[in-house]
């Protein structure tokens, strides 16, 4: 196994330095501090997390740090996310640690900052991805962490998650069920796994009623009102347009009634229009609209409380939960 020895040797610099830089101290240059991380990751070196942690006091602070996908926080779903995490942890005597990294090596390094310079006891993770750097590198130091979501391939660590394709499944019955055979969907970046996931189910569900859901019926947008409107005026261009449009969030969702209504379409008539998220704008719109319920407040309460009993060194009693979703009915499927 490497050492803080290895790589000092390397470098040509004491272990001091090398553990400074390693840490993020000021009075160690820019340029030492690139070079000695360059080369941990060259040789493998994987700092001893627990033992370190031996060494020092707890924090009592929990850290987040939200995927940001555009210039502004705007996204609903984190307000009610970290309403609940925060609200939680404070109950059970934690504070919240929060910054905001767009998904790239700087938010990778925000995490390694914060571990390695005891800012924070764990971690709770949200947005998982199909193959997610930030688990695999807090699973290899065995830092504590729980996470909204999972990943493909090896799930073992514990997670909180929404039965993405069940809920799909309701959205098709309920369409078909309605006479909709047009369906088209506005998705997410295939990276993200849910988002994966619910195209997956919608695909899979409508096989079943043995309807087809083409790739040019398959937009992709960054999960902003802006980009739902977008993607649904190309949907609606088509010569043969859909007669209704499933979103991956509620604000794509939203932006697909703006598009419509800017074409005197009616909404829940001419276009019926399906969200997920079941954001407070979703009931509150007009017209309202039909979405997937998933209890973000409550999942962010019980992520934090796993989280806590891991820091206590509890066993926990369920690693791994998966929730159902439920559909809410509104105006914008004409019923």
């Amino acid at each position: 196994m490497a050492t803080l020895k290895d790589i000092a040797e390397k470098v040509g610099k004491s272990v001091t330095t090398v553990s400074r830089a390693l840490h993020g101290y000021a009075d160690v240059s820019p340029e030492t501090r690139m070079i000695v991380k360059q080369v941990a990751e060259e040789i493998g070196y994987t700092p001893n997390i627990s033992a370190q942690r031996l060494q020092k006091k707890s924090t009592d602070t929990i850290g987040f740090v939200i995927p940001t996908y555009g210039p502004r926080f705007t996204d609903p779903f984190f307000t009610e996310f970290l309403a609940s995490i925060g609200n939680t942890a404070n109950k059970l005597g934690y504070d919240i640690l929060v910054s905001t990294h767009p998904i790239s090596e700087e938010e990778m390094l925000s995490y390694h900052n914060k571990v390695e310079s005891y800012r924070v006891d764990g971690f709770i993770l949200v947005r998982t991805r199909r193959d997610d750097a930030r688990i695999k590198y807090l699973s290899r130091i065995n830092f504590p962490f729980v996470a909204f979501g999972r990943t493909e391939g090896d799930c073992s660590f514990p997670f909180v998650d929404v039965d993405n394709r069940y809920a799909m499944k309701m959205v098709a019955d309920h369409l078909v069920k309605l006479g909709h055979h047009k369906i088209a969907y506005i998705g997410a970046p295939d990276y993200l796994m849910f988002a994966n996931e619910r195209l997956k189910g919608l695909k899979e569900a409508l096989i079943e009623h043995a309807i087809d859901l083409p790739k040019t019926m398959v937009k992709v947008g960054d999960l902003t009102q802006m980009s739902g409107l977008e993607q649904a005026e190309a949907l609606l261009d088509y010569p043969d347009p859909p007669t209704a449009i499933v979103t991956c969030n509620d604000l794509m969702a939203l932006g697909v009634i703006i598009a419509a209504q800017k074409r005197g379409l009616r909404i829940g008539e001419d276009l019926a229009v399906v969200g997920y998220d079941d954001i407070p704008q979703a009931e509150n719109n007009l017209p309202s609209l039909t979405t997937i319920h998933q209890p973000i407040y409550k999942i962010g309460s019980i992520v934090c409380e796993m989280l806590v009993h891991l820091l206590k060194g509890d066993v926990l009693e369920e690693k791994q939960i998966i929730m159902k979703p439920t559909l809410i009915v509104r105006e914008s499927c004409g019923e």
